[in-house]
């Protein structure tokens, strides 16, 4: 069995031990140093060479945000954030998530909160997650000649999901089909998440709020914590539904959830989209918009930060097409103005 190696940087050690005590229930993962600070954490990662580093926000002598944009253009390796479930920190974590962050995690705010039931597992996921050198120059803008139609669009992302989700979501024009989106994300994180997504979108992005009515130009976001965001049908029009209930595929909100209310709602005039993520979730969802006639897009593993769920998606024959990032827009919009019916 392969031993992930793993820096742990925080500057309070307490912290360190409780990130420590995590990790090693898992015999996969060998924390192989600790630092209190970036410029000693630089010592550890040179030295060492872990597979992937926890890393911290606020400490002393750099700031966690700049050490993660220099260590993404210089010597590009996975890191799981470790932050405070404030305001502040959904902020600072969105922000390392687009710079480059695989994934993060709330610190714990009590002795039994359970906040760290799934630190090991990310952190043992990330491991082998793609990552790559950072580079400051734009991206190029996608040319989308979009005329609107009558079909809706769902996405689901996990792991890698925010700089998907910004580039995707970011091509979308401002009269956008009704979309709704499901990312696995902290609760306190997706409203800080959507507002970003807001700035950054030609269409309004908010959280989706219980008998929204879904509308063009508006893209919805599932709020994280206890409900289940989902489809349903009102007569001529399609309402956003939260629903309460237990994980679905291990995930609440999940991708599954959401993929299986769009095929019976929507079914032929929906758009299934499936992005990077660890797990399964989503898989059989899109697979029922697909046998709804739903037209259903997958992102490659090439482009992928971890290649779990569309891996399982296209294993299970629910994808259509299978594209790079660059292109999963561009197909989406083309698919929601044009009657592409999918087969069972």
């Amino acid at each position: 069995m392969k031993r992930h190696r793993v820096v742990i940087v925080d500057d309070s050690p307490t912290m360190r031990a409780i990130i420590r005590m995590a990790l090693t229930r898992r015999a996969d993962l060998e924390v192989v140093g600790e630092a209190g600070d970036p410029l000693e954490a630089r010592t550890y990662i040179r030295e060492m060479r872990p597979d992937v580093i926890t890393l911290d926000v606020e400490m002393p002598n750099m700031n966690g945000l700049e050490f993660l944009d220099r260590l993404m253009r210089l010597h590009p390796i996975p890191v799981v954030m470790v932050s405070t479930l404030t305001q502040a920190g959904a902020e600072a974590s969105l922000s390392a998530l687009e710079r480059g962050a695989v994934d993060c995690v709330g610190k714990p705010t009590g002795s039994d909160d359970g906040s760290f039931e799934t630190l090991a597992e990310v952190v043992a996921q990330a491991a082998s997650a793609r990552v790559a050198a950072r580079s400051d120059a734009p991206r190029p803008a996608i040319d989308n000649p979009y005329q609107p139609g009558d079909r809706m669009i769902a996405i689901g992302a996990s792991t890698g999901g925010v700089e998907a989700l910004m580039t995707v979501l970011g091509a979308f024009p401002q009269h956008c089909p009704p979309t709704v989106v499901t990312q696995h994300m902290p609760a306190n994180f997706t409203t800080s998440f959507a507002g970003r997504l807001d700035r950054h979108c030609a269409p309004h992005v908010g959280e989706a709020r219980d008998g929204d009515i879904l509308q063009p130009g508006h893209i919805y976001l599932a709020p994280g914590g206890m409900r289940h965001l989902t489809v349903n049908r009102l007569g001529s029009q399609l309402i956003a539904r939260l629903i309460e209930g237990d994980l679905v595929s291990g995930h609440r909100p999940s991708v599954d959830a959401l993929f299986r209310s769009v095929a019976i709602a929507a079914a032929s005039n929906s758009v299934g989209v499936i992005l990077t993520g660890m797990g399964s979730d989503g898989a059989a969802g899109l697979l029922s918009i697909r046998q709804a006639g739903g037209a259903t897009i997958g992102q490659d593993e090439a482009s992928s930060v971890v290649f779990g769920m569309p891996r399982v998606a296209d294993e299970l024959g629910a994808v259509l097409r299978q594209l790079p990032l660059h292109r999963i827009a561009s197909a989406a919009l083309s698919a929601s103005r044009n009657q592409v019916k999918g087969t069972a």
